[in-house]
């Protein structure tokens, strides 16, 4: 297992979006990121908290009606 920090591991692949676009300009980076980061780590909080809504909000420092909010804008209400 990696002990790279998660930090490092979004750098990284900040570092490799921007090669890849070779020189073209990127768009609406920060939207793209905070939706390829949050519902993961939403998917990953809700399943060890047993899907329990009111502990995720509380792990996540959410109000549990913002985190209800965010997991049907991604689909991962169960």
């Amino acid at each position: 297992m990696s002990k790279m920090s998660i930090e490092e591991c979004i750098r990284e692949s900040l570092q490799d979006y921007f090669r890849d676009l070779d020189g073209t300009d990127p768009a609406n980076m920060y939207d793209m990121l905070i939706r390829l980061v949050e519902r993961p780590l939403l998917d990953v909080v809700m399943h060890k908290a047993d899907q329990n809504q009111s502990c995720a909000a509380e792990w996540l420092g959410l109000n549990r009606n913002t985190l209800r909010k965010k997991l049907t804008e991604h689909q991962l209400l169960k």
